[in-house]
C-alpha cells in the first residue's frame, strides 16, 4: 500500500509539474477538481429539484384531473413550473456539492498529494470558482428570462384551461360545476365521443332555473366556440318562483358552453411573471408606490441571487482547508460552515421587505453575499478568530519565555 502511495504521488508530481504549470493551458488536475464539482452539483440540483417539484405540481395536478385535461399537457404544465425552483435550489446544492468534494478529497488526501505536488491554494481555488461561474450563469438565465416566460405561459394556460367549460364536462358519473350556477351530470361517455345520459342544470337566475336531460349527445368544438349537442330530450323550466313548470319535448338542441365561461381578467402582471426590464420600468397605469417597491427589490434580489454562488465556494473552501485535520474538528468547521451559509442566504431573504419599503436598501442584496465572500477569503488568509486566538497565545508565551 505504501508503494501504491508513492507511485500515485510521484504519478501526480509529474502530471501537476507538467500541466500545472504551463501557461495557456487549464490544468489538468483543475479539470479533474472541476469533473469532481459538478457531478455532485448535477446530483443534488435533481434530488432537491424533484422534492420541491412534487410538492408544487399537486394543485396542477387536481385542476387537470378536474378539467379533463391530457398527461401531455400535464407535463407541460409541470415543465412551465421547473425555472421557479431551479433559481433557489442551483446555489444552496452547488454550496453543498462543493462541501462533500472537498471533503471527500481531503479525506482521501488527494488534497494533500496535490499540494506536495505543487498544486497552491489559488490554483485549487480555479476550478471551485469556475464551478460557481456556470451555476451562476444558469442562476441567471433562469431568474432573468425562464422564471418569467415560464410562469407568464403557466398563467395564461391555467386561465385556458379554467375557461374550457367542455374539458370539464368530460367526468363520468359525477355532478360536475364548471362554472357557477352550472351543473352537469354525464352517465356515460363512449370511446367514439358519444355521450349517454345528459343532465344540466342551469341556476343562474334563481328565479328562472333551466333544466336540460337527453338521452344522448356530443361535445363539439366549433370555430364559434365549444357546444353541447342533445338529442332526445326535455327542456324544463321554472317560472312563478316555481308555481309553474314548462316542459318541452325535442329532438335535438344546442347548449353554447362558452356563456358559462367568464371573460379573462385583464390584470397586472405578477413578480414572478415579469422580466428585468418590466419590473424595473413598469409602464402599466394604476401602478401604486408600494408596487412599483416590489418590483424593484425583486429586480435586485434577481440580479443578486447568482453571487451567493461565489460565497458559497470560498465559505466551503475555508472550512475544508483551513484547521486542523482531526475528525471532529472538520465536523465542527462543516457544520459551521453550513449555518454561515444559510444565515447568509436566510439574511438575503430576510431584507426584501425592507428593500421594498426603502429602495436604497436595495444594496445589502449584493453587500450580503460580498461580506460572506470578504469574510471566507479572510478565514483562508488566516485571519479566522480562532487562528488570531492562537497567534496571540503564542506571542504571550513566547513574550512570557
Amino acid at each position: 500500500m505504501a508503494g501504491v502511495r508513492q507511485a500515485y504521488g510521484a504519478a501526480s508530481s509529474s502530471v501537476a509539474s507538467q500541466a500545472a504549470f504551463r501557461p495557456g493551458w487549464f490544468p489538468r488536475l483543475s479539470v479533474y477538481v472541476l469533473g469532481q464539482l459538478l457531478g455532485p452539483v448535477a446530483l443534488l440540483t435533481l434530488l432537491l429539484t424533484s422534492v420541491i417539484w412534487l410538492v408544487t405540481i399537486l394543485p396542477l395536478l387536481d385542476l387537470v384531473i378536474n378539467r379533463g385535461q391530457s398527461a401531455p399537457t400535464f407535463l407541460y404544465l409541470i415543465l412551465l413550473m421547473l425555472p421557479t425552483p431551479l433559481m433557489i435550489i442551483m446555489p444552496i446544492a452547488f454550496f453543498f456539492a462543493t462541501l462533500i468534494t472537498l471533503s471527500r478529497l481531503a479525506g482521501d488526501s488527494e488534497l494533500v498529494v496535490m499540494a506536495s505536488a505543487g498544486y497552491s491554494l489559488r490554483q485549487l481555488a480555479a476550478p471551485v470558482l469556475a464551478a460557481a461561474g456556470i451555476v451562476m450563469v444558469l442562476t441567471w438565465i433562469c431568474a432573468l428570462w425562464l422564471m418569467p416566460a415560464g410562469q407568464r405561459a403557466l398563467r395564461d394556460k391555467v386561465m385556458d384551461i379554467r375557461a374550457d367549460v367542455a374539458g370539464a364536462l368530460l367526468n363520468e358519473g359525477d355532478f360536475n360545476t364548471p362554472a357557477q350556477g352550472l351543473t352537469v351530470f354525464i352517465r356515460e361517455l363512449s370511446r367514439g365521443g358519444e355521450i349517454r345520459g345528459i343532465l344540466v342544470h342551469d341556476n343562474r337566475d334563481k328565479k328562472r332555473p333551466i333544466t336540460y336531460v337527453a338521452e344522448r349527445g356530443m361535445l363539439a368544438q366549433t370555430p364559434a366556440g365549444a357546444r353541447l349537442i342533445m338529442e332526445d330530450g326535455t327542456f324544463e323550466q321554472a317560472e312563478d318562483g316555481g308555481a309553474k313548470l314548462l316542459v318541452l319535448h325535442f329532438q335535438r338542441n344546442t347548449i353554447n358552453l362558452d356563456q358559462f365561461s367568464g371573460p379573462a381578467s385583464a390584470t397586472v402582471r405578477k413578480t414572478n411573471e415579469r422580466y428585468l426590464p418590466e419590473l424595473l420600468w413598469p409602464q402599466e397605469a394604476g401602478i401604486n408606490a408600494r408596487t412599483r417597491g416590489q418590483f424593484f427589490a425583486e429586480a435586485h434580489n434577481r440580479i443578486s441571487q447568482p453571487l451567493y454562488c461565489i460565497a458559497f465556494a470560498l465559505i466551503a473552501m475555508a472550512a475544508v482547508l483551513r484547521g486542523r485535520r482531526q475528525r471532529g474538528s472538520i465536523a465542527l468547521r462543516l457544520t459551521l460552515a453550513s449555518l454561515a451559509a444559510a444565515g447568509l442566504r436566510i439574511a438575503g431573504y430576510g431584507i426584501t421587505g425592507l428593500a421594498q419599503r426603502e429602495a436604497v436598501l436595495s444594496i445589502l442584496f449584493y453587500l450580503i453575499p460580498l461580506l460572506g465572500a470578504a469574510g471566507a477569503v479572510a478565514v483562508l488568509m488566516g485571519y479566522s478568530p480562532a487562528a488570531i486566538l492562537a497567534r496571540r497565545r503564542q506571542n504571550r508565551e513566547a513574550l512570557a519565555a
